[in-house]
């Protein structure tokens, strides 16, 4: 199964703080509008998105057909193929794309400690 990039989203209780905390850890602002309460940041190939309540708590974020610059994969499962490979395995997920859809999606699920997952498809 290809997941494509890899960022963790953190809920953050002030943007501009985190913003130069990450910056004094090497990271620079790759995408995100901070008028819009979110960055996205990136240190070589670790992208850290930071956002001000837009949701409650830490996401782990997978992006199928992106790499880690937010180019265009050649090769990658589509989210609609992802989604069905983990429900065959018996996992429950919170949100659903639509089956049958074409282009981007995104759904939900929980991992056994709590922790959210989002597979967010924007190609």
């Amino acid at each position: 199964m290809k997941l494509g990039a890899f960022s963790i989203s953190l809920n953050v209780k002030d943007l501009k703080v985190s913003k130069s905390f990450y910056e004094k850890l090497g990271f620079s602002v790759f995408a995100g509008d901070i008028g819009m309460n979110y960055l996205i940041m990136k240190n070589e190939d670790t992208l850290i998105g930071l956002f001000q309540g837009m949701f409650e708590n830490n996401i782990l974020t997978f992006n199928p057909g992106w790499d880690s610059d937010a180019g265009t994969l050649k090769d990658f499962d589509d989210v609609r193929s992802i989604q069905r490979s983990l429900k065959d395995e018996g996992i429950q997920l919170l949100s659903e794309v639509k089956e049958g859809s074409k282009g981007p999606g995104s759904f939900t699920l929980t991992d056994p400690d709590g922790n959210t997952i989002l597979i967010d498809q924007h190609i």
